[in-house]
This record gives structure tokens, C-alpha cells and sequence, in this order.
């Protein structure tokens, strides 16, 4: 399975935002310089993650982006599904059915088994997304982090960060 390069860039630039302070906002632009992608690319996805109710946009000049609830309450999927919406990866097309020398339509009744194998595996693949939140992302990288992480999101963030009423 291959999500879009924005599944990723969603994924961490809520991760950043999650380190803001109270009242606090970045900007998309200040998001993309961080991770080192495009403005254009990333401000898609993050209005993407606004409609969802993920992130509150702040406008205005002092404007940007900020949590709209607790890292605990954001899960991975709720994310994925943001960015590239509710439809599973796999979509049966139905390509048993075509081709030359077609068998009787009572073979068809039943959903496709590599449909059902395929969707079965998905809603596993969900559900184990469903149970990450970023609070929890945050509490793995603390753990792995000698320091350095940290004290370079400090530093941006103390660069970046703006002020602004709740």
C-alpha cells in the first residue's frame, strides 16, 4: 500500500504543532520550512486537516495553525483519513468478470475473495492507526531522544512560534 507523501507531512506537522504553547500558531510556511517540503503541497493538506476538525486555523497576519484538541484525542487514522479520505486503499474493479470465455454469473454471488482478504487486512491496518495518538508519538520520541530532537524543535519553535489570544 502506498499513501501520498502528504499523509506523512500531516503526520508531522501535527506532531510540531503539538508542541506549541498556549495560544501559539505556526504558519504553513514555517511548517514546510521545518520538514523542508513545499508551502503549496503541505497548505493542501493542512486545510485538509482543518475541514476535519483536526487543526483550527487562525487568520491574519499573526495568523497560522494550532491544534484544534488534545494530541491525546488525534489518532494516526484520524490523519490518514484527512489526507486522503475515507475509501479504502484497494478497490475491487471486478476483473474476474471480464475477459474472454466467461463462466456462469452464479460464480459472482458472493463478494470477491481477494476483495474480502484485501478489506479484512485494511480494517486491521485502521484499526492499529486508531489506537496511535500523537500524545503517544510524542512519549516514543522522548524516549529515544538524547536531547538533540528536542532542542532543535525548541529552537524553531522559539524562532517561528506565534502569539496569539485563544
Amino acid at each position: 500500500m502506498k499513501m501520498s507523501d502528504g499523509v506523512e507531512q500531516a503526520i508531522h506537522s501535527v506532531a510540531m504543532l503539538s508542541g506549541l504553547s498556549e495560544g501559539g500558531v505556526l504558519s504553513a510556511a514555517a511548517l514546510a520550512e521545518f520538514h523542508g517540503v513545499s508551502t503549496s503541497y503541505l497548505l493542501k493538506h493542512l486545510q485538509a486537516l482543518s475541514g476535519a476538525g483536526i487543526l483550527d486555523t487562525v487568520s491574519g497576519p499573526k495568523g497560522g495553525y494550532r491544534l484544534a484538541k488534545a494530541p491525546k484525542e488525534i489518532s494516526l487514522l484520524d490523519i490518514l483519513l484527512a489526507v486522503e479520505g475515507p475509501a479504502p486503499a484497494f478497490r475491487c474493479a471486478e476483473i474476474r468478470q471480464r475477459g474472454p470465455n466467461p463462466v456462469s454469473d452464479h460464480f459472482f454471488s458472493k463478494p470477491c475473495n481477494i476483495s474480502v482478504a484485501m478489506l479484512r487486512a485494511e480494517r486491521v491496518y485502521r484499526a492499529e492507526l486508531a489506537k496511535t495518538s500523537i500524545a503517544d508519538l510524542g512519549v516514543e520520541l522522548a524516549a529515544l531522544d538524547d536531547g538533540s530532537i528536542a532542542a532543535r524543535g525548541c529552537a524553531f519553535l522559539e524562532l517561528h512560534e506565534r502569539k496569539t489570544a485563544r
